[in-house]
């Protein structure tokens, strides 16, 4: 009889050790878990679109486009830790240059302390972070190039905000898209896009 009791009490005594340890873990984990849900994500975006298209003032003014070509206001925010700097691209992957998409602008080389690039800031340093460089895109210049696709055409125009672990790279104004990502292979640490789009009319 007497073993009886004592088997039963020390299996519910093992029990009660293991539902406790299990607590103790879930409330650890609970203690854990906000920190990581409630981290804000690297993010930019574009201003002054409209439903996310762009704007005619932010339309390339050559190839048939009529736009004003003023490049936009891009802000980013939750950079990574350990950003020594930012490069922002827009790129147009559905340009018809065989999968090779356009290069519409690049800036590199801005200061981890900014959180944007001000509108109309391409071709004017004094608006430009301090120390960010304009390299050449697609159209042959170092500057921003609005989008102009194909007349009946709707495409898409990557925004990529790019974190690196370098305080700048090796590059020049001159510098073509391809060497630029050369230099930021290996750098990056974090990446944030935002999709706009443009749809050219038939004229």
């Amino acid at each position: 009889m007497m073993n009886e009791l004592i088997f039963p009490l020390s299996e519910i005594v093992m029990k009660l050790k293991t539902t406790l340890r299990g607590t103790v873990c879930y409330a650890t984990l609970l203690a854990i878990v906000p920190t990581i849900a409630f981290a804000e994500p690297f993010s930019v975006k574009v201003d002054g679109l409209d439903r996310g298209q762009f704007a005619n003032e932010q339309v390339y003014g050559g190839f048939g486009c009529h736009g004003a070509n003023v490049s936009p206001h891009i802000s980013w925010a939750h950079v990574p830790a350990g950003t020594k700097s930012i490069v922002i691209n827009i790129h147009d992957p559905d340009a018809p240059t065989g999968g090779l998409g356009w290069t519409h602008w690049q800036v590199v080389n801005i200061p981890p302390s900014q959180t944007s690039i001000k509108k109309g800031a391409s071709n004017h340093a004094e608006l430009l972070p301090a120390g960010a460089v304009e390299t050449l895109t697609d159209f042959g210049a170092s500057a921003y190039g609005g989008p102009c696709p194909p007349q009946g055409e709707s495409h898409r125009y990557i925004v990529t905000a790019s974190a690196l672990t370098v305080p700048s790279i090796d590059v020049k104004a001159a510098s073509s898209p391809a060497l630029v990502a050369y230099q930021m292979h290996g750098k990056v640490i974090g990446q944030a896009r935002y999709v706009a789009r443009y749809h050219r009319s038939m004229e």
